[in-house]
């Protein structure tokens, strides 16, 4: 699914959903859900051919795959949460949105842990 076919799928369901709201707001939400997940699920051949290639170059500069399976599951964990946080604000649930992206920055945080000190102690044994 290429640009101009998510835009014309996006402007569809936003007008469907102006229109509906007036009546059934529900069903309108739901909508918008709908339409984004599966503009989520079109782009998940692009999103796993940029992480193949990512592997790919990752083995070929013999960067541990410990370190780069972290880096791209950080990737992803923002790409989700930044979804589910716009669906909880599409649906008028600001707050919970909020949590969903607090807790994605925690867990990112705890996952870089790893990452951080491996990158320290690379400092520490090149600095005498």
């Amino acid at each position: 699914m290429d640009i101009l076919q998510v835009v014309g799928l996006g402007l569809v369901v936003c007008i469907l959903a102006i229109i509906l709201r007036v009546q059934k707001p529900p069903m309108a939400t739901m909508l918008s859900i709908t339409a984004g997940i599966m503009i989520f699920f079109a782009m998940m051949p692009q999103i796993t051919s940029v992480f193949n290639v990512l592997r790919d170059l990752a083995g070929q500069a013999n960067v541990s795959m410990v370190y780069m399976g972290t880096i791209l599951k950080i990737v992803g964990i923002a790409y989700i949460a930044d979804f589910g946080s716009q669906i909880c604000r599409d649906a008028g649930e600001g707050a919970l949105a909020s949590k969903i992206e607090f807790a994605a920055k925690v867990i990112v945080l705890v996952m870089a842990v790893p990452i951080i000190v491996a990158v320290l102690q690379t400092l520490i044994k090149l600095v005498p």
